[in-house]
């Protein structure tokens, strides 16, 4: 590439959204380049080695919500992706117990009857109604919102979402507003009654959300994380043969392919404006690429705060960004096991697969949950951490030598910033250690089984991924940081104030998560722009 270069859109940021805008992009027609800060592509979704022979996702690591659309439109199938159904669904540890609760409904009630009859009763309405709810959702979410004060576009885009929830029926609009507004947890205690139940259910409120099971709004990322769907199966999770790299890894081969250019070691220093417009960006090493048209796959409060001229933007809008909060309180490791784990309520042996195949959960309660928070609010991480783990291996053994396996571990709630002001580097491998003895707590073995560990505090995920805060989400999904006022009123259509400047990331409508939706959505909005 030369000192100065040209595109039609320039995309800053090779993660999974920034590749799904560029795929469109090229697929419309346009000269796009893509430029990436770190030394590979893939954002959050990569695979590395982290010890010898042993390979794991090293940020996200399930798949659920990558839009079918997505994977249809760019062909992803056909560059190399394959996504592993998976039987168990999820297995929770308890003291002495555990409640499982897997994909197949006559074995899911008969564990939920084990602790409570009426909550398996009440248990496949409950996933029914929850799964109506989000297929809706799924439907608002592969277009831009409704912006504030919009024009003729922006109310059609109103009526086509009162058309939708108009067609759920009365039972279905009153549980979508209930799931919009209340906390995970008072919306789960008018369903079931057992602990282990609400545990489990509770945990898909605060994943990657520092917030208490009581908090108002949080039912909502409970309802964000069911939208997805895995191999036509709304709510469920897979694995990506390979790791999760293997998506952005399809997702860069289809966008080449359509012409599309991604450069690596390429921060930019700043959006290139010229009256008011952005016209392209300055890399740090002096090279420029002019572009019709910028789009961002950062957080808004990294593009805006360090990138972009502060003196083009409105005062309500910067107020806006300059309290955007990004914090996931999220403790992220891989550690390489020499066998796998033997969890002492299980038989052991070969069959402990069937239970684990699936996500396994520390998070026996709503108590727990909440005393986890109080504690990171204290004293900055929770000293009974939630811990949601899962084992890849189990269905890909192309990550692990013979014998050896894999294992994640997501983990809440630990503190962007700690409240004594030292830095998560002074304590990362203290609560490595403590994160894994509360496993090995369950499964004896565990600690002793532990080859080799990657660890990711909440400052970690900060530095190498650009994400402030640690924020998986570019943004906390809460009530005043979705739908249109992502990322600000007026502004959720993914067109920035500065013109012919963009959003594309997870900071846009519809938020986090792996689901290639806000790249492919500004895709559509920037073709209609320059076209």
């Amino acid at each position: 590439m030369s000192l100065n270069d040209t595109a039609d859109v320039v995309i800053i940021g090779a993660g999974h959204n920034g590749l799904t805008c560029a795929g469109y992009l090229a697929r419309g027609g346009l000269k796009v380049t893509v430029v990436e800060r770190r030394n590979v592509i893939g954002g959050a979704a990569v695979t590395e080695e982290f010890h010898p022979g042993f390979r794991n996702s090293v940020f996200s690591y399930l798949v659920s919500l990558l839009s079918p659309k997505v994977i249809a439109d760019l062909e992803l199938e056909r560059h190399g992706l394959q996504i592993l159904d998976r039987t168990s669904g999820s297995f929770s540890v308890l003291q002495g117990d555990h409640f499982w609760l897997p994909r197949d409904g006559t074995v899911a009630a008969r564990e939920v009857a084990r602790f409570s009859k009426a909550d398996a009763d009440a248990l496949p309405e409950f996933e029914d109604r929850i799964a109506t709810v989000a297929e809706a959702l799924r439907a608002v979410a592969e277009d831009a919102p409704p912006d504030f004060g919009g024009g003729w576009a922006d109310l059609l885009r109103l009526v086509s979402v009162g058309n939708r929830v108009r067609k759920l029926g009365a039972k279905a609009q009153a549980d979508l507003a209930e799931l919009m507004t209340m906390s995970v947890g008072h919306y789960l205690e008018r369903w079931f009654e057992s602990d282990p139940i609400k545990g489990i259910f509770g945990f898909e409120g605060v994943i990657g959300n520092f917030a208490g099971p009581y908090q108002a709004g949080s039912a909502y990322v409970l309802l964000h994380h069911a939208f997805g769907q895995v191999n036509g199966r709304t709510g469920a999770w897979g694995h990506a043969k390979g790791g999760m790299g293997a998506i952005t890894q399809a997702l860069a081969a289809s966008a080449r392919e359509a012409g599309a250019e991604i450069l690596v070691d390429a921060p930019v220093q700043e959006v290139i404006t010229e009256k008011g417009s952005a016209v392209g960006v300055a890399l740090e090493d002096g090279r420029t690429i002019r572009a019709r048209g910028v789009a961002s796959n950062v957080n808004p409060s990294l593009l805006f705060g360090k990138m972009v001229d502060p003196g083009l933007l409105p005062a309500d809008f910067k107020r806006r960004i300059d309290g955007w909060r990004s914090e996931s309180a999220t403790f992220r490791m891989n550690v390489a096991l020499s066998e796998m784990p033997r969890f002492s309520s299980l038989p052991g042996g070969d069959e402990d697969a069937e239970y684990l195949n699936g996500t396994i959960d520390i998070c026996p309660s709503l108590d727990y949950i909440q005393a986890a928070y109080d504690d990171a609010n204290a004293q900055g991480w929770a000293r009974r951490p939630i811990i949601s783990m899962c084992l890849p291996t189990t269905l890909d053994d192309t990550l692990a030598p013979p014998g050896g396996h894999v294992m994640s571990l997501f983990c809440q709630h630990f503190r962007r910033r700690l409240p004594d002001g030292s830095s998560w580097d002074e304590h990362r491998e203290t609560v490595a250690d403590m994160i894994i003895d509360t496993v090995d707590a369950y499964a004896p073995n565990f600690k002793a089984a532990v080859v080799g560990r990657q660890i990711n505090t909440p400052l970690d995920i900060e530095r190498t991924l650009g994400m402030p805060g640690g924020d998986i989400f570019h943004g906390a999904l809460h009530l005043d940081q979705i739908f249109s006022l992502r990322p600000a009123a007026g502004h959720s259509d993914h067109r920035m104030p500065v013109k012919g400047l963009y959003l594309c990331g997870s900071g846009a409508h519809p938020g986090g998560g792996v689901t290639g939706l806000p790249g492919r959505n500004a895709a559509r909005e920037i073709l209609k722009d320059i076209r």
